[in-house]
């Protein structure tokens, strides 16, 4: 079998069991993988090729992009060998390959508690930028996701999020009562059309927002922590993981969606035995 052929059976394969966006992860690295090693037969690909030919990808890439371009080349020898019955190991699996491509695992950000995400909330100067904090923090939306809405994106206490990162067509969120009127209010005094969007900003300015308002508080945070912080003060309130998961983080896996919630205290366990069972 040649590597043209490995591509496309596995083409065909992510076609009918991974999302969209994920097929289009692979995109553009697997053209460069067949360009390279285009007439070759898959049994005569060596570590060492895979190892100069993802150096030569990658180089100036990230740590965690280079792991991902790597894991990518082993599942796609993973699954060609399985599906071709190749008697042959993958390549990828070379130790000297796993220690060069690893990723570095940082700990755990810091869950921020309730009282905190209020105070940058309420430190926030003016309603637009309120609302973006209350969209993620509240609601549990993307910065993307927020920045990208338009108008006709918001219908009562609905919204419509376009091109979601899970590669839907759309999926929709939901709002507080409070902060669905208060963006109503705020669309009106702005008088935007329906195809405008609500919050005209860069991801950057949003970043620069949000790092300002937690260095008032000694509290290191990204746009992103408010969106973790919808998450694990639902579940601190009982709210079920299968909610949390599909309506407030709309997240593909309940695995993510644990990964989201960090370590559970010993206090913390201790109040849900006593609210369980009583004291």
């Amino acid at each position: 079998m040649t590597i043209q052929e490995a591509i496309e059976l596995f083409k065909k394969h992510q076609k009918s069991t991974v999302k969209k966006s994920t097929i289009k992860s692979y995109g553009k690295f697997m053209e460069k993988f067949q360009g390279r090693f285009l007439g070759q037969e898959v049994v005569s690909v060596t570590a060492d090729d895979i190892g100069d030919f993802l150096e030569e990808c990658t180089n100036s890439l990230s740590r965690s992009t280079r792991h991902l371009r790597y894991a990518q080349m082993k599942a796609f020898f993973n699954y060609v060998i399985e599906a071709s019955d190749l008697n042959i190991k993958n390549p990828c699996n070379a130790g000297l390959l796993f220690k060069t491509f690893k990723n570095v695992y940082h700990s755990p950000r810091k869950i921020l508690d309730k009282e905190t995400v209020d105070e940058i909330i309420f430190n926030s100067r003016n309603g637009r930028d309120r609302l973006i904090l209350e969209l993620q923090a509240r609601c549990g939306l993307r910065i993307g996701e927020v920045l990208n809405l338009r108008v006709s994106d918001v219908s009562g206490r609905k919204l419509l999020i376009q091109e979601p990162k899970s590669g839907r067509d759309a999926e929709v969120a939901f709002m507080p009562e409070h902060i669905a009127a208060r963006l109503v209010e705020y669309v009106t005094a702005q008088q935007l059309s329906p195809e405008n969007r609500v919050f005209p900003l860069c991801y950057t300015a949003v970043r620069n927002l949000v790092t300002k308002l937690g260095k008032k508080l000694n509290v290191k945070i990204s746009p992103h922590d408010l969106r973790r912080h919808s998450a694990t003060y639902a579940s601190g309130n009982g709210v079920p993981l299968e909610i949390i998961s599909k309506v407030i983080l709309r997240h593909q896996d309940l695995k993510t969606t644990q990964v989201y919630l960090g370590k559970i205290s010993d206090t913390e366990a201790i109040r849900w035995m006593d609210i369980l069972h009583g004291k």
